[in-house]
């Protein structure tokens, strides 16, 4: 009998110790339940992500060719950086970093690393130069002169436009992972010929040697001319193919899908010292176009 009672005690000690463990289950982390037993995990509400994309960056480095350098906006041939789209203090422009950091900010938080005349090939150098200023948003407008050479045969092969483009932004991202990047599409080269051709000052300028590969012999309408022409139009569109392609990789970089290329450039929008690179009209549009991109909540698609 004793050892009957003994078992009986032990169960039932067991099925207690069971009971114990099973409430338990309520008790602990009870900080992670509110009342009725729902849990203030799921109540909580998640933190807002930050944004890969910042719409308001603090301060702009500018590279790229002569259409950021401002050439032949304000005088005959000759760079004319304050009417610059990017970074210029023109007020009849009114830049890209006029309008993201205001005048005073612009003066102080943007920089100018264009050159005239320079290739893609130069970019990766300018990118070296933007590196100490640690801006937040660099903007890339280059390849025209890829295209814009003494003759068809000159111009960068697409090849090795993409690996002088993609050298580039390695050179950017090995110091600033975080900068944003802003890259503009190459202008439609054939248009500016078409706009540029009717004024017959600019032909003769432009026999100085602008961009042979298109504007030379302008009134030709030959086929071997029409042929070289839309040579150079379609390696311009296979660039802007190349800039879509590798800033599509990097989820920092925005590409103007084209914008500067689709706009319908008129004589209003061209220097009438050279009647081909933008004028002070011409440069505000592109900024307009840069602005759009840059403080759009989502990128162009």
């Amino acid at each position: 009998m004793r050892k009957r009672r003994h078992r009986r005690r032990v169960r039932v000690s067991v099925l207690a110790a069971a009971a114990l463990a099973t409430a338990g289950c309520g008790i602990v982390g009870d900080d992670a339940s509110g009342p009725g037993g729902a849990s203030t995990e799921a109540a909580r509400p998640s933190p807002t992500p930050t944004p890969v994309w910042d719409t308001s960056p603090d301060s702009i480095v500018a590279v790229g060719d002569s259409i950021t350098r401002g050439f032949d906006a304000c005088m005959v041939l000759s760079d004319c950086p304050d009417s610059s789209w990017a970074t210029g203090g023109d007020t009849a422009v009114n830049s890209l970093a006029v309008r993201l950091l205001g005048v005073t900010g612009a003066a102080e938080r943007s920089w100018n690393y264009a050159v005239t005349g320079s290739r893609m090939a130069d970019l990766a150098d300018q990118m070296d130069q933007a590196v100490p200023h640690r801006p937040q948003l660099v903007t890339v407008m280059a390849g025209a002169n890829d295209a814009c050479r003494s003759s068809v045969g000159a111009m960068t092969s697409v090849a090795d436009f993409r690996g002088q483009f993609q050298d580039a932004m390695r050179t950017l991202r090995q110091s600033l992972p975080g900068t944003e990047v802003y890259v503009s599409s190459v202008p439609n080269l054939k248009r500016l010929w078409s706009q540029g051709r009717t004024n017959p000052l600019g032909k003769q300028v432009w026999k100085l040697g602008f961009c042979r590969s298109m504007l030379g012999d302008a009134d030709a309408l030959d086929t071997a001319a029409t042929q070289r022409r839309d040579a150079v139009q379609a390696r311009v569109e296979a660039y802007n193919g190349v800039l879509r392609e590798v800033c599509a990789k990097d989820r920092r970089c925005r590409f103007d899908h084209n914008a500067v290329y689709d706009y319908r450039f008129g004589t209003d929008q061209l220097s009438h010292w050279d009647w081909f690179h933008p004028s002070r009209d011409g440069q505000a549009r592109i900024a307009e176009i840069a602005y759009r991109t840059v403080t759009a909540k989502d990128p162009v698609s």
